[in-house]
């Protein structure tokens, strides 16, 4: 039996190598989010939406949402961006290194991120934002890490694609937020007044193609839990490589489904929920022959915001498993354990 280190304690896993099931798109569940878009829905249609949250998020531990409001030409756009900053030369890269940003922007090259930490570095290279929050901002000014301005590459195009994908999964990730407060049998608007200024992290990622014999030290991206409250992934469509735990402690392909993205739930939402929504624990693996990008954004609560067990999901019987911890001194201590550049000792990167 394998294991794997998360932020809240170590998960058991089958050791099956770096191979995963096949499961039918019928057998991944597939949420139409189409009432909590329109305005004009029923509250019958927004509770349906939020008993199959719940439903997903007990039984499964990810969905696919569809019907979901964010513009095709949007994601596009953003792929296309991605392509051509990756394909820049390495020192252009290198000069918005993520070191030299005081609050977690910029670009990580190839194996400097390492999500297992029984492995040797993930294979792929990304770049970072977040919410624009100007340098003179209060919260800036007090120290709180991960508020700040952003870091830019100099490629025409590239910023406004980043920052129009960012507002539009934003505002997705709010009907989200509302579809798990109606999981969790809580007013609609829950969670609203805990993301006015969000711990919301964009990413576009790079993954080259692995081909022949592969370390399974040395994938994609290794096994891991995400930290804030969920994610919303799109995956570029025809390269799979996603695989996610099931509950049984199997790996699970999770391939892209044209017109959706893939939810998984964090770890934070996990400490709120008292583990009636667990984590759930992935991985990537490119042995496509193709180069892969995706896009994930990760959406977790204000910085302050405190990570207390809701009263919805703890009984005499189930009594609180989790400490309450601060959104954004969960997320640092995550980010210690997984970049190289927030490690004591690591070389400044050239360029």
């Amino acid at each position: 039996m394998a294991v794997v280190q998360t932020g809240n304690g170590p998960r058991e896993l089958v050791d099956s190598g770096l191979d995963a099931r096949s499961l039918a798109f019928t057998e991944i569940p597939v949420i139409d989010f189409g009432a909590l878009v329109d305005p004009a829905s029923t509250q019958a249609e927004r509770m349906a939406v939020g008993d199959a949250v719940r439903d997903a998020c007990t039984r499964v531990g990810f969905f696919y949402v569809r019907n979901h409001g964010v513009d095709p030409a949007v994601i596009s756009g953003t792929y296309g961006a991605a392509r051509d900053f990756f394909a820049l030369p390495m020192d252009e890269k290198m000069r918005i290194h993520i070191r030299k940003s005081t609050n977690h922007r910029g670009y990580v090259p190839l194996l400097e991120e390492n999500t297992d930490p029984t492995a040797k570095g993930d294979l792929h290279e990304a770049f970072d934002m977040a919410l624009e929050v100007p340098a003179d901002d209060a919260d800036v000014l007090a120290g709180k890490t991960m508020y700040g301005p952003n870091v830019w590459p100099e490629l025409d195009g590239f910023r406004p694609a980043m920052e129009g994908y960012y507002e539009a999964v934003y505002q997705l990730g709010r009907r989200i937020f509302r579809g798990f407060a109606l999981a969790l049998g809580l007013p609609e608007d829950h969670f609203e007044p805990l993301i006015r200024k969000p711990m919301a992290q964009l990413r576009v990622v790079h993954y080259p193609p692995q081909q022949g014999p592969i370390d399974e030290r040395q994938i994609g991206i290794g096994a891991h839990s995400d930290y804030e409250c969920f994610t919303i992934l799109n995956q570029m469509e025809g390269v799979s490589a996603l695989q996610v735990l099931n509950g049984a402690g199997e790996w699970i392909e999770a391939p892209p489904i044209p017109g959706t993205f893939i939810i998984n739930v964090g770890d934070q939402m996990a400490r709120w929920t008292n583990d009636v929504f667990a984590s759930t624990i992935h991985r990537a693996i490119n042995r496509s022959g193709r180069e892969r990008y995706s896009i994930p954004f990760f959406f977790g609560p204000d910085y302050d915001t405190p990570i207390e067990v809701l009263d919805t999901c703890t009984t005499p019987e189930r009594p609180a498993r989790y400490p309450t911890v601060t959104s954004g001194d969960y997320i640092l201590s995550r980010f210690d354990e997984t970049f190289a550049y927030r490690k004591a000792g690591e070389p400044e990167p050239a360029g």
